[in-house]
């Protein structure tokens, strides 16, 4: 099962040439990226973990993707995402976010049926990865 999170993920994996391309746009609007990683990808799971720092100043795409390179070189088997954030209005807004990086095997998730009070059904997403301990989810 493929994960379809953020921009760009119902499309084929993009080549680092199309993400320097990403990354380049979003540097020209004047945006600071991050970059994150999981091997939790829950769809309710929006705090991933931050790989370095925020890059704020940056105006190079250079520096994003060596970052993405040594994020990619610590978790091959995880999935990371770069960020864009918009800070224009006073605030950090999320304005492209997109996954770089994913594990070789993607196990999906399952749909948890539960039977509650007065016959009610409740439905709940669970992801597979979590089946095994953290660190240990892929590979």
């Amino acid at each position: 099962m493929r994960i379809t999170q953020g921009t760009f993920s119902f499309l084929p994996d993009l080549t680092d040439d199309q993400i320097r391309a990403q990354i380049e746009y979003s540097l020209a609007q004047g945006w600071a990226l991050s970059v994150e990683y999981t091997d939790d990808p829950h769809p309710r799971n929006t705090y991933w973990e931050m790989f370095g720092m925020p890059m704020f100043d940056l105006r190079d795409a250079a520096g994003v993707m060596a970052e993405i390179a040594s994020a990619r070189a610590t978790f091959p088997d995880h999935y990371i995402k770069v960020n864009a954030f918009d800070s224009t209005h006073g605030v950090e807004s999320l304005r492209l976010s997109f996954i770089v990086n994913r594990p070789e095997r993607e196990p999906g998730f399952a749909l948890v049926r539960e039977e509650a009070a007065g016959r009610s059904i409740r439905y709940t997403v669970r992801s597979y990865a979590v089946d095994r301990p953290e660190g240990e989810r892929y590979g």
